[in-house]
């Protein structure tokens, strides 16, 4: 029980205060987004099944909180009915329902009778809030903890890597890194991370004249600081943070905001290149992780976050600052693969709502109904396959062979 008690505690809540914080928020952005277009909205919900407590606004939206903690939902005025009536004739016929019901003009409330534009901007808005609460989230923790600065000078190079066949010296800094600016080392890390087997050009300050080389770093398979194993670039060069050149910078609000936006776009054009390559066949897809790693995730880091604290105020505040990192990185995540234009996810829609808009008539009820079966066929096959990748990383078949052999 104990055991049971210390897993839940490390893993699962981090994980689910991480997870409840991104999704409702994307929620509440479809929220917002629909208060603004005037459609009718039944109820929101934080986590799904029985309600545990809820309320009714003065707007007659229902807000709740389930009893599974595993995200949320916005339920537009009939919703019910979205997957069986999509098309132009089954939509005219719930019109004439609705306002033999509740009046003329009734149905102009409902979502699927609102302008094609204002779906498509109520449906991107859940995505479109991810990337903001990116922003804040970075914003305001370089406002209030700061970022670790070691400079991205070149303190060693390991015999027989890359960076020595590509003529990197020990004292060389370097200023660029395939076309990115570089002030910072770990920044440096994150680009060569996610190259492997990628010629990649770097610009290195050299006794006071700059020098231009080219390497490709290899795949190796590594242990980062929480312990996990993942295989990434390596490029066999050493950072100068244990000869005590590490720094803290602390940002102003505009320059956080815009630092912040910086950020954001840095983990998603990251996270595009990378799913780019694993498309293509260049970069394998064992690395792609799925809840069970990001639940250990979660728990390591909020375990380094709280690592040499005072007491116990001190560890949970340091917790509660790693886990609202990690926050921002997941919630680019999720903002971005909503936008996929796979059917049931928000991208699909989207692309649903640009065939109306080019053809001035929905697609077809049957097409629609078979691009949500194939979507989420996919949806869930992406799962199944994220969740293997994380049973064999966390080894849990090596253990279950060990408990019966």
């Amino acid at each position: 029980m104990l055991a049971i008690l210390q897993t839940a505690l490390t893993y699962i809540i981090p994980f689910l205060l991480v997870l409840t914080l991104v999704v409702t928020i994307h929620e509440l952005g479809h929220y917002w987004a629909a208060r603004a277009c005037g459609v009718a909205i039944d109820q929101f919900s934080i986590g799904f099944g029985r309600k545990i407590f809820g309320w009714r606004d003065k707007r007659g939206v229902e807000w709740r909180v389930g009893w599974i903690p595993l995200g949320g939902f916005v339920r537009f005025s009939g919703d019910e009915n979205a997957a069986s009536v999509p098309d132009h004739e089954n939509l005219q016929a719930l019109r004439q329902k609705i306002e033999a019901e509740q009046g003329r003009g009734a149905a102009d409330r409902y979502f699927h009778f609102k302008p094609v534009w204002q779906r498509a901007f109520i449906t991107a808005a859940g995505p479109f809030a991810n990337f903001v609460l990116a922003v804040v989230l970075f914003a305001v923790l370089l406002m209030s903890v700061g970022e670790t600065v070691v400079p991205a000078r070149v303190a060693a190079v390991e015999a027989g890597s890359p960076a020595a066949e590509a003529g990197f010296r020990a004292g060389d800094v370097v200023v660029e890194a395939n076309g990115q600016t570089i002030d910072n080392f770990f920044d440096l890390q994150q680009i060569i991370a996610v190259r492997s087997n990628a010629l990649t050009e770097f610009v290195v300050e050299r006794d006071g004249r700059t020098v231009t080389l080219s390497a490709t770093p290899e795949r190796r398979l590594v242990t980062d600081r929480m312990g996990g194993e993942q295989k990434i670039g390596v490029l066999g060069i050493s950072s100068p943070a244990g000869s005590g050149e590490r720094t803290v910078r602390r940002y102003g609000p505009v320059e956080a905001v815009g630092a912040g936006v910086e950020r954001t776009w840095r983990v998603l054009s990251t996270t595009v290149y990378y799913l780019g390559r694993v498309v293509t066949g260049r970069e394998s897809a064992d690395q792609l992780g799925g809840p069970l790693r990001i639940a250990q995730a979660s728990g390591q880091v909020a375990q380094v976050g709280a690592q040499g604290a005072p007491d116990l105020g001190a560890m949970l505040l340091g917790s509660a600052v790693a886990l609202l990192g990690l926050a921002a990185v997941l919630s680019v995540g999720i903002g971005f693969m909503n936008l996929l234009p796979v059917p049931v996810l928000d991208g699909g829609h989207l692309l649903f709502y640009a065939y109306e808009a080019v053809a001035r008539r929905p697609l077809a009820a049957k097409v629609q109904a078979a691009g949500y079966r194939v979507g989420l066929a996919l949806l869930l096959g992406l799962m199944l396959f994220a969740t293997w990748n994380d049973l064999q990383q966390l080894r849990v078949f090596k253990l279950l062979g060990g408990l019966v052999s």
